[in-house]
């Protein structure tokens, strides 16, 4: 259990990059390649004839150029990203669907810009109209999610050691 932890990669210049296991993170630090910034506090992982502190940040030795993470537009990310909550009225419980708010017929186009999480009952209440001739307010105006907000959001903060990385604190 203690080896499948997640593990947040840092970039050289402590820009979040990616989330992995502990136990790939424990093999970059055999291999030279991370140092470890964060730890389990006195969790530790025993090999045969070593032991290592349980990582839970580690930072790249060498900076890597990363092309910019384009999150893919899907039902389940815009669900993830509105945090299963309707953008109309609020509600989390039940199943959700997802609305364009200009619809299609309007010319309304597949983005993250455009369409939002809602619950059914808004949804078949908006119905083919824009919000406003709906008579309906979004409760945010929703745009497409950072490579960060994903780790935020998406992947969630599995130890608050990770908060001064992801820039939440």
């Amino acid at each position: 259990m203690m080896i499948n932890s997640r593990v947040l990669v840092l970039n050289q210049n402590y820009e979040p990059m990616s989330v992995c296991s502990a136990r790939r993170a424990i093999i970059m630090q055999l291999l030279g390649k991370v140092e470890v910034v964060e730890t389990y506090d006195g969790i530790r992982v025993h090999s045969i004839s070593r032991a290592f502190p349980l990582p839970s940040v580690v930072r790249l030795g060498a900076y890597i150029k990363v092309p910019y993470k384009k999150i893919l537009l899907t039902r389940k990310n815009i669900v993830k990203r509105d945090r299963h909550t309707c953008q109309y009225c609020g509600d989390r419980e039940g199943s959700m669907t997802v609305d364009h708010i200009t619809p299609k017929s309007f010319g309304g186009a597949d983005t993250w810009e455009n369409m939002v999480c809602a619950c059914e009952r808004c949804n078949n209440k908006k119905g083919d109209r824009l919000p406003a001739v709906a008579g309906m307010k979004l409760l945010r105006q929703p745009r497409r999610p950072s490579h960060i907000t994903f780790i935020q959001s998406f992947i969630g903060i599995s130890d608050d050691r990770w908060r001064p990385y992801l820039f939440m604190d």
